[in-house]
């Protein structure tokens, strides 16, 4: 059952009009969450991000289910159950919750750290072509608002400062010839002694 954090958080996402899948992100951020408070583990990201999904279909979120040939049969099948009894609003059973969490209790930590999420990431856009990546991110920004799209671009920049300059004055002396960069040593010298 998801906590009632992560169901006010959806709620408001609704309310002000945002896609299901940013509503279902709520869930898929509390499951990570969980993962690192060592309530359970989850065998890949991807689960962990497949369990988030369900928990939102669950929920009552109308993240519809996969069509076929996106996925596999068997989890196009789980979403769709999933999906229909949000949708009526049935109860989860609770021998069969206490059996999941029996089993993910078992699994390791590693799939919510850093390094794994950037991975799934990755993978997860390199699915997608170049041109709905830049659909993506046009979204993104049109759906921010100006003064989130101010904050963001301030952030980037920061981060852009952050970083050391390009290491052009070495190659620079590495392409000199022997004999050019022995004068150019002789002249240092001179000039320390004066």
């Amino acid at each position: 059952m998801p906590e009632k954090k992560t169901l006010k958080k959806a709620s408001k996402a609704k309310k002000e009009g945002k896609a299901p899948s940013t509503q279902a992100g709520e869930f898929i951020r509390e499951e990570m969450h969980h993962i690192r408070e060592g309530k359970h583990g989850a065998r890949s990201s991807k689960q962990a991000v497949a369990i988030g999904l369900s928990k939102a279909r669950r929920a009552g979120i109308d993240l519809k289910p996969p069509k076929k040939g996106k996925v596999s049969e068997k989890s196009r099948k789980n979403a769709q159950s999933a999906y229909e009894k949000g949708q009526k609003k049935e109860p989860i059973s609770k021998m069969r919750s206490a059996a999941r969490k029996k089993a993910l209790k078992k699994e390791p930590r590693e799939a919510a750290s850093k390094t794994a999420l950037s991975r799934q990431t990755r993978s997860a856009a390199k699915r997608k072509s170049a041109s709905q990546r830049t659909l993506a991110a046009k979204k993104a920004v049109a759906t921010k608002g100006p003064s989130r799209r101010s904050l963001t671009a301030k952030k980037a920049a920061a981060s852009k400062g952050t970083r050391k300059p390009p290491l052009a004055t070495k190659k620079k002396v590495m392409k000199r010839s022997p004999r050019k960069r022995s004068l150019a040593k002789r002249t240092t010298r001179t000039r320390t002694h004066l």
